[in-house]
């Protein structure tokens, strides 16, 4: 039997540090760098990649806070993928690991670092081995091991943010990657073939949408561009304020603790209850049906008039079911044509409209809505955020809600009453915002504004409440802990 143990001490780690707590100054010093090696690594593109349809990858590309066709192009998915299987592995009770216990967390750590390596390796192979990264002929070894010490450099410095810096590396890379769209969507001046559009400001109509307002009221006098630029950049502002809103609400009951008296706290059950988990596996799941759609109606495409191979007629098949796309890789029928989703806002401001974009974006909205409800549900039975493992640990700190004894039984009959009603409310709201400002036309996705306003909103949090004392004052009194 293979000693799992031995293989664990083989994986080289990045040290901790040997002070309890790290000042301020040092985790901003790290954070820093990791974010700009981030940024390095996403500008370095794979060598020997032939050209592909990268435009596919956009949802993705958000979710796994990466860039296709860099060398990081996996981005943080095999750390999620073995996070959140291993979690639900462990939620069920199939793996039976004891993560109160110090050895239980080292095995658990380990057997998360090992999945971690798996997952890179039959992502790399996956993606060049099913075209997905289409590598030039006779490179694809070449891509594969590009992808690999990709997917490797990325594990390391979520490693080093967890230990040296703010947080954890994934929420950084994600907020990072939602950041460099909006900013890029906001004040792009070089467009799909190289050209700078300020070098010919009176006659090219530059992509960001600040120049595109300028342009448009002092040289092109053009009203519908000024109009669709304007529209999108006011859905941002007002999604970007109601869901700053959302994410401050929150339920706090009331405890005590049973051997002081007149001391009590509030526990605090935020109304999006489940984070943003939902609107990750929700997006990811769409996006995914929308990438392998367009794979199987390539391969589907040699079959023609019935004269193809069995192979072929199988993609046929589930390629008509999952959808046909035009040559930029957009859905025009099937299953990932009623999960997309169009701008209505500039479609209307263009007269481009038709009714069947309406029940298109009706669509979007109810896959979004249910199936954020769904893994919502999911993820808090799963992942050790339901009644009874909060009961356990509220009681565990010696708490007890005020004027009832102290037994999980009645705490957990408690919690029944706020934590499945918030779960589900929350997975509705995620949803709805998400699938509203994909409907609407923000400058960037709802998935990735919800997830860049929610990740830095935690950070916001983790630096105010950890770190007043030891913070520069300036710094202090912009963060409102002064």
């Amino acid at each position: 039997m293979v000693d799992l143990k031995k293989i664990f001490g083989l994986i080289p780690e990045v040290s901790s540090p040997e002070e309890k707590k790290l000042s301020f100054n040092v985790k901003l010093k790290w954070t820093l760098i990791v974010l700009g090696a981030f940024f390095i690594l996403a500008n370095i593109s794979l060598f020997g990649l032939s050209n592909n349809a990268l435009e596919r990858f956009k949802y993705l590309a958000i979710i796994l806070g990466t860039d296709f066709g860099s060398i990081i192009s996996l981005g943080i998915g095999p750390i999620v993928m073995a996070s959140v299987i291993l979690q639900l592995l462990t939620g069920v009770g199939i793996i039976k690991i004891d993560l109160t216990t110090e050895e239980g967390k080292k095995f658990f750590q380990g057997l998360q670092k090992l999945l971690v390596f798996a997952f890179i390796i039959f992502e790399a192979l996956v993606y060049v081995l099913m075209n997905g990264l289409q590598a030039m002929p006779g490179l694809e070894v070449i891509v594969i091991v590009q992808l690999i010490l990709g997917g490797i450099a990325i594990f390391y410095m979520d490693d080093i943010m967890t230990k040296w810096g703010f947080g954890s590396g994934v929420s950084l890379f994600i907020a990072a990657g939602v950041a460099w769209r909006l900013f890029a969507t906001l004040f792009q001046f070089i467009d799909a073939q190289g050209k700078n559009c300020l070098l010919s400001f009176g006659s090219t109509m530059c992509s960001g949408k600040v120049f595109v307002l300028i342009q448009s009221i002092s040289v092109l006098r053009d009203s519908t561009e000024f109009a669709v630029a304007l529209g999108a950049i006011l859905v941002t502002i007002g999604i970007f304020l109601l869901v700053v809103f959302v994410q401050s609400l929150k339920v706090e009951v009331p405890l005590s603790y049973g051997r002081l008296r007149g001391y009590a706290v509030k526990w605090p059950l935020a109304f999006l209850y489940a984070s943003n988990m939902p609107v990750i596996l929700t997006a990811a799941l769409i996006a995914n049906i929308q990438l392998f759609g367009g794979m199987i109606d390539n391969a589907a495409s040699a079959c023609v008039q019935g004269a193809c191979t069995g192979a072929a007629k199988v993609a046929s098949f589930f390629g008509g079911f999952l959808g046909h796309f035009n040559p930029s890789g957009e859905a025009v029928s099937g299953l990932a044509f009623w999960m997309g989703n169009r701008n209505l806002l500039e479609l209307i401001l263009r007269g481009a409209f038709i009714p069947a974009y309406i029940l298109q974006g009706l669509t979007h909205i109810l896959f979004f809505v249910v199936l954020a409800t769904v893994f919502s549900v999911f993820w808090v039975k799963t992942s050790q955020m339901d009644s009874k493992a909060q009961a356990h640990k509220i009681a565990a700190s010696g708490l007890q809600v005020a004027g009832f004894r102290q037994d999980e039984r009645i705490l957990e009959n408690i919690l029944d009453r706020y934590i499945m009603p918030l779960t589900i409310m929350g997975g509705i709201a995620i949803g709805l915002l998400a699938a509203l400002t994909d409907v609407l036309g923000a400058l960037v996705s709802g998935t990735a504004i919800l997830l860049g306003v929610m990740i830095m909103y935690q950070f916001y949090q983790n630096i105010a409440q950890q770190h007043q004392v030891d913070m520069n004052p300036a710094f202090r009194k912009f963060m409102g802990a002064a």
